[in-house]
């Protein structure tokens, strides 16, 4: 079963190299649309995951082994940034690793070489109470400011970051004496993210930024509901610097505030969904925090999260299917509104009048399989099958694309490109859900804000 298992992966990836990427019009550079024949649904979904995770193995950067922040196929760069890395990034990146594990595309041993890599940066890398700045640079292992004043730790990012060691270290706490030394590394790096330094001096919320220059000026608290609910279950989990539980109720659930009643299409919304015009908000709310942390069954006194999640997936397949600002090429099987790349930059896509600027994020409707498998699957062939020729590429489909406006950039970011490997392996086997989940740490966190997790 295992030797037929690769002989189907052997075939398919060969199938993706001749067909896809050697195969292109040498006027335009473009695939040819006949080039994209039909394949079972099944391994389509194992294309996209191949060709996604390799984003973050061959497309990785070479000295750290973490994931660039941005590749651009026309090697134009912001600020010359192609070695620039993102912590947060990097933590989706470990886990789509694991992904690959499992599905036969890299090997246990290569995948551990890789992760000591990526450890050993993360140890000498610039810290800030034991927290990684959103960018470094990778060469270096020093700080790149994500913007003037922020050039210091970047807790979020962390707990993206964390959630993935969290996760590697689960999968290889039973192994070999190199895996159960690489699990104690990470061990080392959990247990020195100093959580409660974020409280500002004992606050009753979390602070997003800390710079040795600027200290607090940020002065960015981190309230719900938007994507950073993993840094509160982290940061109650923390074996050595645990917040209290007021710190969750009071600052992230702003003291009760972050309950709602509001309904779209007939799908109901329990939590306030910051800037969300009432429709729940990009998409990247309901996969960043879940890559890891098991949805099916969370609960506390605010949501059901699952159920949570699932409505403001179908309120944001229901916008773009009804489409009610009339942009070219939405539909039922054409959909997805998520933060990515737009016309005028880096944009939170989302249903509304204000937000929808005729963009679909392909990752948006990708990551949300566990939570649409039907719609996200229909997505799936309509973007492989009949804009592949467009927004297909070496490392999956790209980030953003308008048909509105005629707009097909062939440039990838990591923090999207991570959650379609990740969610579309949790909805055919829960694997990172599982991992995850099986951290003591975190069972104690969820027991201490009052979470049920079965």
């Amino acid at each position: 079963m295992k030797n037929l298992r690769l002989y189907t992966l052997f075939a398919l990836i060969v199938f993706s190299v001749n067909c896809c990427v050697g195969n292109k019009d040498k006027t335009t550079g473009k695939n040819s649309l006949s080039e994209f024949k039909k394949i079972s649904d099944d391994s389509l979904l194992t294309l996209v995951q191949y060709r996604t995770f390799q984003y973050f193995w061959d497309g990785a950067e070479p000295n750290s082994g973490m994931a660039r922040e941005r590749f651009h196929v026309d090697g134009i760069y912001p600020e010359n940034d192609m070695n620039v890395v993102t912590s947060g990034g990097s933590g989706f990146g470990l886990m789509a690793i694991l992904v690959g594990i499992e599905r036969g595309f890299i090997t246990r041993d290569e995948a551990a070489d890789r992760f000591s890599r990526i450890i050993e940066f993360l140890k000498h890398a610039d810290r800030f109470h034991g927290a990684w700045p959103h960018w470094i640079y990778g060469e270096t292992g020093k700080v790149k400011p994500f913007s003037p004043k922020d050039n210091g730790a970047d807790i979020v990012e962390t707990a993206y970051l964390m959630q993935g060691l969290l996760t590697v270290r689960q999968y290889f706490i039973n192994g070999s004496e190199q895996e159960k030394l690489l699990a104690s590394e990470i061990e080392k790096l959990w247990k020195e993210v100093e959580w409660t330094w974020f409280t500002k001096g004992g606050e009753n919320v979390l602070y997003w930024h800390w710079s040795p220059n600027y200290r607090w000026e940020m002065n960015f608290a981190v309230k719900g509901y938007n994507e950073c609910l993993i840094l509160y279950i982290l940061a109650a989990s923390s074996p050595t610097y645990p917040i209290r539980p007021e710190v969750y109720h009071e600052g992230w659930a702003r003291s009760g505030a972050i309950s709602t009643h509001s309904s779209k299409y007939g799908y109901s919304l329990a939590l306030k969904h910051n800037d969300a015009e009432d429709y729940g908000g990009p998409l990247f709310w309901a996969h960043y925090s879940y890559l890891g942390l098991d949805p099916r069954f969370l609960k506390d006194k605010y949501a059901d999260y699952w159920q949570e999640n699932k409505n403001q997936t179908f309120i944001n397949w229901k916008w773009c299917a009804q489409n009610p600002k009339k942009f070219a090429g939405y539909s039922e099987d054409c959909w997805g509104l998520s933060a990515s790349y737009s016309m005028k930059g880096y944009a939170a896509h989302a249903p509304g009048e204000t937000n929808d600027l005729g963009v679909i994020t392909p990752s948006a409707a990708l990551s949300s399989f566990p939570y649409t498998p039907e719609q996200s699957m229909n997505a799936m062939k309509h973007f492989y099958y009949n804009l592949g020729n467009k927004i297909w590429g070496e490392y999956g489909f790209y980030d953003a694309f308008s048909d509105q406006n005629n707009w097909y950039p062939q440039r990838y970011l990591a923090i999207d490109q991570g959650p379609v490997v990740i969610m579309i392996e949790n909805y055919r086997t829960g694997l990172l859900w599982n991992l995850f989940m099986s951290c003591d740490d975190i069972q104690n966190g969820l027991k201490l804000l009052g979470f049920i997790s079965d």
